[in-house]
């Protein structure tokens, strides 16, 4: 062994070997708080897991402890800080179960580590090297193997390790030849079950977009149906007589296609391209938010939208996104309120934030479809709602982390607000 390394190790383990100092005889209390479960272990549940379904574990361990005539064998999760047990046959009442950790720097499998070599230790009280580490008067060991298990990428997931109060016969090459073995199956399973993981994550991920493509072109074609029919009517009556009424309703069925192509194209770029791309500027946002509620009022002339905005300064924005944020939430709340209550918009800022709000009136969101709210082609219900692809809250979701903010959402018998929250920077607003 690298005595260097060894020594730094030892120096590393001066207090522990000191409090330690004469203690030789395995005791089950000498475990202490050392082996109980570390406020972190759960970091490593996974790993655990991962070894307690590999089915040929409990018996490598037996053979470990039959042919070597040791009594404790463990497989142990160990990275440069953390000895974490996964698997354990302890027929000597060691104490350990998988779950509990060791303090790293009072176990062998450090020197392990470092080494990404097997140590091997007959008694330790005759071993030139380790009869004075801290770790065999610690636990209360005399003989000791731990082996590395090695990744493919070359990286160690942790030991295969072994301890017995009394002196054993495990320098042999016999004993060598068999950790290795072992250590190397645990790590092709491992490998194996990481790679299995990794194709059904590849798998789900493949089956979600398949399901949103076909559900995309079901709901692209249904939505684009209804106008390109409308024009198709328009055309066969000019063909008998012109007509402004035709015209305008052959203009309104032009802007229905072109404001789902502008849908489809945002949520393309924002799941393809990384999020929505901003044109931030500072901006006096009550002009433009004021812009969209009277394009809305004019479209709904029926209904009652009360605005309460206080927007005195101006703010670092993209003034088009922000409209049309508050243009998706304002017709979401049109198509799926109550048509006798009125819709409320307030918008106010602090020093450091934005907040922009809508709420309805009518029946609650049901509990059920609250999580997929913002989820893309996502529609509601509600009869005589606006046809549509389900990508208005969607995009306004994007539109709102895309300026490093979000929307939530409260839905009582009273009301259902949506409120989007955007932190302002020191130097967004000028005053």
């Amino acid at each position: 062994m690298n005595r260097h390394v060894l020594d730094q190790v030892l120096d590393q383990n001066i207090l522990d070997r000191q409090a330690f100092e004469g203690r030789q005889v395995f005791e089950p209390a000498a475990l202490g708080q050392d082996s109980r479960p570390h406020p972190a272990a759960q970091d490593f549940q996974t790993d655990i897991d991962t070894i307690s379904r590999m089915p040929t574990i409990p018996g490598i361990l037996d053979v470990i402890c039959n042919t070597t005539g040791m009594g404790f064998a463990a497989v142990a999760r160990v990275t440069d800080t953390r000895w974490v047990c996964c698997a354990v046959r302890d027929q000597i009442a060691f104490g350990m179960h998988a779950g509990d950790e060791l303090r790293i720097e009072t176990t062998i499998c450090r020197e392990v580590r470092l080494r990404l070599a097997p140590v091997m230790i007959d008694e330790v009280a005759r071993d030139s090297v380790y009869h004075a580490h801290p770790a065999p008067a610690m636990y209360g060991f005399q003989s000791y193997v731990s082996a590395p298990i090695v990744l493919a990428d070359g990286t160690m997931f942790g030991t295969l390790c072994a301890i017995d109060p009394r002196p054993a016969q495990v320098t042999t090459p016999a004993v060598a030849g068999m950790f290795k073995l072992f250590a190397e199956m645990i790590a092709f399973h491992i490998d194996a079950h990481v790679r299995v993981t990794s194709t059904e994550a590849r798998l789900t991920d493949e089956r979600r977009l398949s399901e949103l493509r076909e559900q995309f072109v079901a709901v692209l074609g249904h939505d684009l149906r209804n106008p390109l029919a409308s024009l198709a009517a328009g055309l066969q009556l000019l063909r008998k007589r012109p007509d402004a009424n035709v015209f305008g309703m052959m203009e309104n069925c032009i802007e229905r296609m072109s404001d789902l192509i502008d849908d489809v194209m945002d949520m393309a770029r924002s799941r393809l391209g990384g999020g929505l791309v901003l044109a931030r500027r500072p901006t006096q946002l009550e002009p433009v938010l004021d812009q969209v509620l009277a394009e809305l009022r004019t479209a709904h002339p029926e209904r009652v939208i009360a605005a309460d905005i206080a927007l005195p300064h101006p703010i670092e924005v993209d003034p088009g996104r922000i409209a049309q944020l508050l243009s998706n939430l304002l017709g979401n709340a049109l198509n799926y309120g109550d048509p006798a209550a009125p819709v409320e918009v307030a918008a106010t800022a602090s020093d450091t934030a934005l907040t922009l709000s809508v709420a309805n009136g009518g029946p609650p969101i049901p509990p059920h479809a609250r999580p997929r709210l913002f989820l893309p082609f996502t529609r509601g219900s509600a009869e005589g709602q606006k046809p549509g692809l389900g990508l208005g809250l969607y995009i306004a979701s994007e539109i709102a982390r895309a300026h490093g903010g979000r929307i939530d959402v409260a839905s009582t018998a009273a009301e259902t607000r949506f409120t989007f929250t955007m932190p302002l920077r020191p130097a967004a607003r000028a005053r």
